[in-house]
């Protein structure tokens, strides 16, 4: 599924991640001018973002932060809560399940499951971790919407393949491979690499005199 405006989604929880900063710093009004400059982009970049939520700003003030907050989680789809669960307890798992984030963004976590003997029944940042093999005792007729795989690559697609059977049809997809779903499932596929990629080759443009910005 092809998203318009990928970029601008991508930048919106920075955006909020500073509207919550001068939040808590007891300031009113935000301007496009102090996103640019926290995020270190064009002006006219963060105006064109801001304005794609329908915010009306007021001359010579900027935007009511608690209304461009509001604006930026309906745009995004944060206005609701978003159940999940979470296959994969190992250390990608427990990082995301530690991640404090992840409230502000009504993102709900709401089991965990992993199949190694020595993670069952413990629990990790107060989430207890289930038997993979029990999910369908846990979940029962009213799965959560998405699936979280924290698992190995080998792993990956028989655990998306159950979660699939047991009516997710939204995955977030950590492991480093392409999932085979069907066409009414959506994956979000993260690869840390791909990250790690871009840095090393930034790092080697630098190094050797080019400009990092242009790549």
């Amino acid at each position: 599924m092809k998203i318009q405006r990928t970029p601008t989604l991508r930048r919106m929880p920075t955006y909020l991640h500073k509207l919550y900063l001068m939040q808590e710093e007891g300031k009113t009004y935000a301007s496009c001018t102090d996103l640019a400059k926290y995020m270190n982009i064009d002006l006219i970049v963060t105006r064109k973002d801001i304005a794609t939520t329908g915010l009306a700003g007021h001359r010579h003030y900027g935007y009511r932060i608690n209304e461009l907050i509001d604006a930026i989680l309906r745009y995004v789809g944060w206005d609701k809560p978003l159940s999940a669960t979470l296959v994969g307890a190992g250390a990608l798992g427990s990082a995301l399940l530690g991640y404090p984030d992840f409230a502000a963004y009504n993102l709900r976590i709401e089991s965990v499951f992993d199949a190694d003997p020595r993670k069952i029944g413990g629990r990790v940042h107060g989430h207890e971790v289930f038997n993979i093999a029990d999910m369908e005792k846990h979940l029962g007729k009213n799965p959560p919407k998405v699936g979280i795989l924290c698992v190995g690559n080998t792993a990956a697609q028989p655990v998306a393949d159950l979660l699939i059977r047991l009516g997710i049809r939204y995955l977030w997809n950590f492991a480093n491979v392409c999932l085979s779903v069907p066409e009414d499932v959506i994956v979000q596929r993260e690869v840390i690499a791909g990250g790690l990629a871009v840095l090393s080759a930034k790092i080697k443009t630098a190094e050797s005199g080019g400009d990092p910005a242009e790549e």
